[in-house]
């Protein structure tokens, strides 16, 4: 299960844009041990010709950030790089061997995690529906610049101003979505300490609640309040993304400590749809929850 790297967006929660490549098909299919195990391979032939990833890339057709990536088992070494690698790094067939069970992996990816699965943002962009919830932070299509900045100055480790400045761009680039036609449908469950957590300070936060409430007020959107008072909750495993891509099926998208994940399984995605169910039913109304952001508006 996947989400691509995701292109300038963080599922919508506060964490770092593009921070961490999702989770790639064919780590989900178990595969990687074979790409793994091959870079390695690559790596040591190609250093025991005496060839910098440069050069062995200029050889094949690929740059050096590429190299390092198929040499890592991040990037799949695709069957016309292993035939050339055979014949280049004098590996006497044994790259060529392996290309049978390389295309079978390939093709089981490609089965099971079609090309546009891999990245979330495109998806975001052209999706019919869009569902949040969040519980620890304003989801990145609700943030104002000035929030959104605050939570990338904030991160650990730091970042550099122009880094923080580009993903602040990117984020805010996303929430294009609102204004396109046809609109797509929308919903948020905020976790009340959303709403009580003052990120970048009372103006900032002032600021954000304002937003809120002017979403809040699209025809298409609807965001309710999970009220921190209630004694149960269907959903402790924390924040997530539905989201229905147009034409294909609903995906779910989660992100735990930078470390990003598409669901496409439609069981999976059942369990956590049948969740959000519960917890929309559970929370206040739209009408209730924006009397609410009004509240705490006031009391700043």
């Amino acid at each position: 299960m996947r989400c691509v790297r995701c292109t300038g967006c963080r599922a919508g929660g506060v964490g770092p844009v593009n921070e961490r490549r999702p989770q790639t098909p064919a780590e989900a299919d178990g595969t990687t041990g074979l790409f793994v195990a091959l870079g390695k391979m690559v790596r040591l032939l190609r250093e025991r010709k005496g060839l910098t990833q440069k050069e062995f890339g200029e050889l094949v057709g690929y740059g050096p950030d590429a190299v390092s990536a198929m040499e890592r088992g991040v990037r799949t070494l695709r069957p016309e790089v292993l035939l050339k690698a055979d014949e280049l790094l004098d590996a006497g067939g044994l790259l060529k061997e392996v290309v049978p069970e390389v295309e079978e992996a390939m093709a089981k990816v490609r089965t099971r995690h079609p090309e546009w699965y891999r990245s979330y943002a495109g998806l975001e962009a052209e999706a019919v529906e869009l569902h949040f919830y969040a519980n620890h932070g304003v989801p990145g299509l609700l943030q104002t610049e000035d929030y959104a900045r605050a939570v990338f100055a904030k991160r650990r480790p730091f970042l550099d101003e122009e880094t923080i400045e580009k993903r602040v761009a990117d984020r805010l680039s996303r929430q294009q979505v609102f204004g396109r036609w046809p609109v797509p449908i929308v919903s948020y469950v905020l976790e009340e300490i959303v709403l009580d957590r003052p990120i970048g300070g009372r103006h900032v936060h002032a600021d954000q609640l304002r937003r809120l409430l002017h979403v809040g007020q699209m025809q298409n959107v609807e965001i309710q309040v999970m009220p921190s008072t209630l004694e149960e909750h269907p959903n402790m495993d924390g924040a997530f993304n539905l989201l229905t891509p147009k034409g294909h099926n609903q995906v779910a998208y989660t992100e735990v400590q930078g470390y990003p994940r598409l669901i496409t399984e439609s069981e999976e995605v059942r369990k956590i749809t049948d969740r959000y169910g519960i917890m929309r039913a559970m929370a206040l109304s739209p009408s209730e929850s924006r009397k609410l952001i009004e509240q705490k508006l006031e009391e700043l």
